[in-house]
């Protein structure tokens, strides 16, 4: 429902999914770059310890939180609106009745109720976000990627390094555009998937052929490339040592394209019915389930964008009707599948927007970009599960107390990835920038 409702700057949710663009998205990698990268970045990280890793899903647009997972029942109406607060298997914890799938999980999950930061803009707010720095002076949000800092899978990526062949840092359904890698170069781009796991056609540009593709036809192809290359090859003058060593990844992207182990991570067909019914047959599920398939296979972090959270016409309505019972499926299917798996203990799971909504419910019955007052979701990977950590004031308009910000999200989630937010890249120009910009780690959550 709802599939052509834009965001404020008049871009469609629909249009936001679109397959086939993987190619063409700056700051964005294939896989013969994607191979030569890993090649190129060789960091002897100790890969034999239980490394966790990190499912960021990003809320695009802004989840409102008053109407979620921080309702006020006791506000007066125009605050509190038209949503009621059930009771959750966590004495005490309370969501909105629409979400009984999450009611039932909380157990696994805690909510940190006191986070805010200053920005109400969806550019700098997605950044400070994606990233945990407030974007730098001449910023442009409509930029693809706009990084001026490092988006955290690529931190993760140039830390921590690959498992085996397979990319660290993977975005789906498509990238968010303050996902790159910024000063840190292409090397730690992501991979975009770049189509919507929940298409009847799903397969993943640049990556993996179309699953009906046999061995002849790839072979085919492998012999087309060969031909290609003698014709590169005849002249001397236009060979050098990086075209060279291009042909070296092309060929090694056959042989991974070829590979048991990439068909069986990209393959959601592979997952029985029930299992893809349970997280939900639309975008936000299926995503869902091709990022822990894609963390059982190795990658570090996957970044899941999913839009249009942007609810400044008929709020309740959207949340109902559409954003909710996919949130709803989705995450709560996520996080139980991950701890059958015994995966849970080892996945960091954080779900967020790029801010809250606004507290009071504005004339069109929506609500607007609210920077001061959010909610974080946060599960596994070392996280305290069952807990609320801080709280708004009753009107939800901010912080009551103590309040945390991007930083010290970043720098809780690199704690429990196990990076010290305290080291420090170089820029091009040879500027050390730290990995966290200043933030703590909240203990309160461990």
């Amino acid at each position: 429902m709802n599939g052509h409702r834009n965001y404020c700057d008049r871009i469609s949710r629909r249009n936001a999914l679109r397959v086939g663009l993987g190619s063409s998205l700056a700051g964005s990698i294939g896989l013969p770059q994607l191979l030569a990268a890993d090649a190129a970045a060789q960091h002897g990280v100790d890969t034999s310890r239980d490394d966790v890793s990190l499912i960021i899903l990003f809320l695009q647009g802004g989840l409102s939180t008053i109407d979620t997972l921080d309702l006020k029942p006791n506000a007066p109406a125009e605050f509190r609106g038209e949503f009621k607060p059930i009771d959750t298997v966590v004495p005490g914890m309370q969501v909105c009745e629409h979400t009984p799938g999450l009611a039932k999980v909380a157990d696994r999950f805690s909510l940190l109720r006191n986070f805010t930061h200053h920005d109400s803009g969806h550019g700098p707010a997605d950044h400070y976000m994606l990233t945990g720095y407030a974007p730098r002076a001449g910023f442009n949000g409509g930029l693809k990627p706009n990084n001026h800092y490092p988006a955290h899978g690529s931190i993760i990526a140039k830390t921590l390094g690959p498992r085996g062949s397979v990319p660290p840092y993977v975005c789906l359904p498509k990238m968010h555009n303050s996902g790159g890698s910024a000063y840190l170069g292409s090397n730690y781009a992501p991979f975009v998937v770049d189509a919507d796991p929940n298409a009847p056609d799903f397969s993943v540009p640049d990556l993996v052929p179309p699953l009906t593709v046999d061995s002849t036809r790839l072979d085919s192809r492998r012999q087309l490339m060969k031909s290609v290359d003698r014709f590169q090859k005849s002249g001397e003058a236009a060979v050098n040592s990086g075209a060279l060593a291009l042909t070296t990844f092309q060929k090694k992207a056959f042989d991974l394209v070829t590979s048991p182990a990439t068909k069986i991570a990209f393959d959601i067909e592979a997952e029985s019915t029930a299992v893809r019914d349970e997280y939900g047959r639309h975008s936000l599920g299926q995503s869902c389930l091709m990022a822990r398939r894609l963390v059982e296979a190795g990658v570090r972090c996957v970044t899941i964008d999913h839009t249009n959270w942007d609810t400044h016409y008929n709020n309740f309505t959207v949340l109902k009707d559409d954003l909710l019972p996919h949130l709803d499926s989705g995450l709560p299917m996520l996080l139980r599948d991950l701890e059958q798996r015994g995966m849970l203990d080892t996945t960091l799971v954080c779900v967020m927007g790029e801010f809250g909504r606004t507290p009071r419910v504005n004339q069109y019955a929506g609500r607007d970009h609210w920077g001061p007052s959010n909610c974080i979701l946060l599960a596994g990977g070392g996280i305290k599960p069952g807990r609320v950590i801080g709280a708004t004031n009753s009107k939800g308009e901010r912080p009551a107390a103590d309040p945390v910000g991007p930083e010290d999200l970043s720098a809780t989630m690199y704690s429990l990835l196990g990076i010290d937010g305290k080291d420090e890249f170089y820029t091009p120009e040879g500027r050390p920038v730290k990995i966290v910009n200043d933030g703590r780690v909240l203990t309160e959550l461990l």
